[in-house]
């Protein structure tokens, strides 16, 4: 079912993938998405699944490729056999995206030691005043609008 991407970008290995440019262990696909087997995991069953539209980040993709995404990565998570997992799904260089290609990680975690780790360092959490998160709150929803 190899075929291009919409609005694709030649310069994206994402879409080679999506057009049969470059092969990967396809797991699955659908009209709109496809799922492969990272090519340096991090546990078993590490996967990709990336919309077949060329978006850079999750504000660029449009709804109908979300919507198909979605069911898909229940799918794939639950096809590894494991019964904790992550999905991460990155947005921009600072948030640690390194491809321009939206793109979600389902990443297993079989046991403590495999998978995805995150430590404190890694994920500073701060312990905001009542008032602080009312104010993000309503600053949220304004742009909900």
């Amino acid at each position: 079912m190899a075929q291009p991407a919409v609005n694709e970008d030649d310069s994206c290995i994402f879409c080679g993938i999506i057009k049969g440019t470059f092969p990967c262990h396809k797991v699955y696909e659908t009209e709109h998405s496809l799922a492969f087997l990272d090519i340096m995991p991090i546990a078993e069953g590490h996967t990709q699944v990336i919309p077949k539209y060329h978006a850079k980040t999750l504000g660029d993709l449009p709804d109908k490729y979300l919507a198909d995404i979605g069911p898909l990565l229940k799918k794939i998570a639950l096809s590894t056999g494991a019964e904790q997992y992550n999905i991460l799904q990155n947005n921009g260089p600072l948030a640690f995206q390194h491809v321009d290609h939206v793109h979600f990680h389902i990443i297993p975690k079989p046991n403590e030691t495999e998978g995805m780790v995150i430590g404190l360092q890694n994920w500073p959490q701060k312990k905001p005043e009542s008032e602080q998160l009312k104010v993000t709150c309503e600053k949220m929803k304004e742009h909900l609008q």
